[in-house]
């Protein structure tokens, strides 16, 4: 396809702008998609407020932006499994291949990895994208491009629940009910896990986690974390923990509730990127310490659950701007965090 598209970029640290930058050709192996919705992500909101996450450093005019959705309307000559006109959803992380990580399965640790969205690599905040064939997922007829687009924050949630080994008749707990915590709740969920609680210090982000299906939740502000989750599991303790919120205190609350030999898996990263954590206690309860970094062969086990009724991304979608809208997005999700769980802009 012939022409130019509209992309926006980031001048500098809160303040976005518009180029017009030429629709890219796809390669032999990869297709041309129409993107229709791209989430906004904490990474995205941290880039533009801060201009870097650790090493990573934003050279302007970048492109934020890795949670799209969208349709196939150019397929290169050695693609065969899509068509124009097929609905995916894109998985924005390319790795090498050849490496250990990728020869064993576990790519997500891939240290050549290609992600959208991290520096130098742009993102999809735009009209069109070039993306290998392989990593675009066929949306079944009922789950939108909306939806394909929100499988990204999903895949984590589930990778969390899956390396957590979640299944029927456990008591989990989920720390934090932002985006990634809701994402976390519903893929608990789905594996048959039905008594999971969840933990904010925002109450509508509470309301949000009833409203998708949580057994329970506990307001970290106003409550006694470690003794309410005593007693919601009838003094047993929780045999699951996912800690989304990168919280020091978090952390040691579910440690604290942990029952003996249970899981904790780390999902969020703290501010300072180190935590001081009851490790004797810890030692005492041989509780087992799982971390998460993004996903692996996951996106198809997503799209199902989602397709299938299983989990309910629409539901945490609360706000919806237009590209055009960009610089208004991004100001509002920043300063109305307590409102927002989260937000999509619309490409087209």
């Amino acid at each position: 396809m012939e022409g130019n598209m509209k992309t926006a970029v980031m001048l500098g640290i809160g303040k976005m702008g518009f180029e017009e930058r030429k629709i890219p050709q796809p390669k032999a192996n990869e297709v041309l998609v129409k993107l229709e919705y791209v989430g906004i992500c904490g990474s995205d909101l941290h880039y533009y407020e801060s201009g870097a996450i650790g090493d990573y450093v934003v050279q302007p005019p970048f492109v934020l932006g890795h949670e799209p959705g969208g349709t196939v309307v150019e397929v290169g000559r050695d693609v065969h499994h899509l068509k124009v006109g097929d609905r995916v959803a894109l998985e924005p992380g390319k790795t090498c291949g050849h490496c250990e990580f990728c020869r064993t399965g576990r790519y997500n640790l891939c240290p050549d990895v290609v992600f959208f969205a991290t520096p130098p690599v742009d993102g999809v905040f735009q009209e069109y994208v070039a993306h290998e064939a392989d990593l675009c997922f066929r949306l079944p007829e009922n789950v939108s491009t909306l939806e394909g687009a929100l499988i990204e924050p999903l895949a984590v949630g589930f990778h969390a629940a899956v390396l957590g080994g979640a299944q029927l008749g456990q008591k989990a707990v989920v720390m934090g009910a932002g985006c990634i915590g809701l994402v976390s709740m519903m893929a608990l969920k789905a594996r048959g896990v039905e008594q999971v609680y969840v933990v904010d210090l925002m109450e509508n982000r509470l309301q949000k986690a009833l409203e998708l299906g949580a057994a329970g939740v506990i307001n970290g502000a106003k409550e006694d974390v470690e003794k309410r989750l005593w007693e919601l599991t009838g003094g047993c303790g929780t045999d699951l923990a996912i800690e989304t919120s990168g919280s020091e205190t978090a952390a040691r609350q579910v440690i604290h509730a942990a029952k003996k030999g249970s899981t904790i898996v780390f999902v969020g990263y703290s501010k300072t990127g180190e935590m001081t954590l009851p490790m004797s206690m810890a030692l005492d309860k041989e509780l087992k310490f799982q971390t998460v970094f993004r996903y692996r062969h996951i996106y198809p086990l997503a799209i199902e659950a989602v397709a299938s009724g299983k989990v309910n991304l629409k539901g945490i979608v609360t706000d919806i701007f237009d590209l055009d809208e960009v610089q208004k997005a991004m100001d509002y999700s920043i300063h109305h965090k307590s409102e927002i769980v989260k937000a999509v802009i619309r490409i087209s």
